[in-house]
């Protein structure tokens, strides 16, 4: 494949298109843009003004309920993976513009961005408590005394409903619940959702079997349009081939939840400062960091240092790589695995010791295990009314109510699954706190 084809295949995979639904029909939607504000920018700002991204300073990172001020929460980590997104798009982008494949019209900076967008985004449909949250949602719905409520569903709808997944629900909120609700969502560029889209299959594809996924069906029909605009491949029926970008986005996350889960550990104590070091004692320039006198100052240069030869590393990978990655034929499980062995296991060796000596630890165990009842209560209340509101009987007051709660519209013609799908947005909508009181009110703890 020459320059002219690479370059035409990234002209694609950059399209600044953007797509609305009215009336139940996709349509191109143009917005103004100039040299000072460009299209991604737009992006940019439409994910930082939505009120998901404000919810995620409420959602749990790793410590539910965390009493340390400087302990990361979703919002934080997000920005802070949008900052290595963006250095890491920037470092690709001059890489390909030195290689003559970057298209006409674009810069380097337009890849960072499109990188940094997919990375402020790519937890805005994680739920309250983390993956304990998504957990407690799955199992509520496996529960063999709630099958009555999937009966009238078929099998991919049934798919979508029994398994909460953060990455679908992140996308949902970008194409459907932010903004111009219902009608293309945030409506943002076809390359910024290329770049989120990590797992471009839905519930009900093999590659999802007890593992990810990134589309319900539900934003399907919208996606279809955005894959085929980009021009990804499509290995299968509706299961696309990654967008190039979506590996570096995966690379910042990966980046900051290993190094930064550690450093939060050190300063709630879970960890000793001597663990953190021989993490990353391999990675080169940490190791003169290490007479640095006070702890938090120097788990901060050693953790900045890591990340900037992990940039490196990994841009370098990209474009070792970059033929298969632009065409869809990279067999490799991510970037890591093919970046320089003191990064790749400086990050595997981190990712091990926070599972081992971090998420299960003690002080953070009883608060997961309430996150089940918590949100298991939300959906005793809210499941239940919605079911009974489809079989065209007199609800009961308590239903009502508790459709009320939710802003639920009874004189809409939604199909079940459907309204199945607005009660997953409610409850994933609810940070740890409003969770936590919800759950706490309609019991009637809380009443005095």
């Amino acid at each position: 494949m020459n320059f002219v084809q690479m370059k035409n295949h990234w002209q694609a995979r950059l399209s600044t298109k953007r797509f609305g639904v009215i009336d139940e029909q996709i349509q191109p939607k143009s917005i103004d843009t100039d040299a000072i504000r460009t299209n991604f920018h737009v992006d940019y700002d439409r994910v930082v003004f939505s009120r998901a991204f404000r919810r995620l300073g409420r959602k749990t990172q790793v410590h539910p309920f965390a009493r340390s001020d400087h302990t990361h929460n979703r919002l934080t980590h997000s920005v802070e993976v949008a900052s290595v997104g963006r250095s890491l798009g920037n470092a690709v982008g001059a890489k390909l513009q030195d290689a003559h494949l970057l298209p006409d019209g674009y810069s380097p900076s337009n890849i960072g961005t499109i990188v940094q967008v997919a990375c402020l985004a790519h937890d805005l449909g994680n739920p309250a408590f983390g993956h304990t949250g998504e957990a407690a949602l799955r199992e509520w719905f496996a529960n063999p005394k709630h099958e009555i409520y999937l009966e009238n569903l078929n099998e991919i709808q049934r798919q979508d409903i029994c398994t909460y997944e953060g990455n679908a629900h992140s996308l949902r909120t970008v194409l459907r619940l932010e903004m111009y609700q219902n009608q293309g969502g945030m409506r943002l560029s076809c390359a910024s959702i290329g770049a989120l889209l990590k797992y471009p299959w839905a519930s009900n594809n093999p590659h999802a079997k007890g593992k990810k996924f990134n589309i319900y069906q539900s934003e399907m029909p919208l996606i279809r349009h955005i894959a085929a605009e980009l021009q990804l491949p499509e290995l299968a029926t509706d299961h696309w081939a990654r967008h190039p970008l979506s590996y570096l986005m995966e690379a910042a996350d990966d980046i900051c939840y290993a190094l930064l889960d550690l450093e939060d550990a050190v300063e709630l104590g879970l960890i000793d400062i001597a663990d953190f070091q021989d993490i990353l004692g391999n990675i080169d320039g940490v190791a003169k960091l290490t007479n640095i006198s006070n702890i938090e100052q120097r788990c901060g240069a050693m953790r900045g240092t890591a990340i900037g030869q992990a940039i490196q590393g990994i841009s370098h990978a990209f474009m070792l790589h970059h033929d298969e990655l632009l065409m869809g034929k990279f067999t490799h499980k991510d970037l890591l695995a093919v970046c320089d062995e003191s990064i790749k296991n400086t990050l595997k060796e981190a990712k091990n010791l926070a599972a081992n000596k971090i998420f299960r630890h003690d002080s953070k165990l009883a608060t997961e295990i309430a996150a089940f009842g918590c949100l298991g209560s939300i959906l005793d209340l809210l499941i239940p009314a919605v079911f009974a509101h489809h079989q065209n009987q007199q609800i009961s007051t308590k239903h009502a109510l508790a459709l009320d709660l939710i802003g639920f519209d009874k004189s809409a013609k939604n199909s079940l699954y459907q309204d199945y799908m607005s009660v997953l947005d409610f409850i994933g909508g609810l940070t740890d706190n409003t969770a936590a009181r919800l759950a706490r009110d309609i019991s009637g703890v809380s009443m005095v």
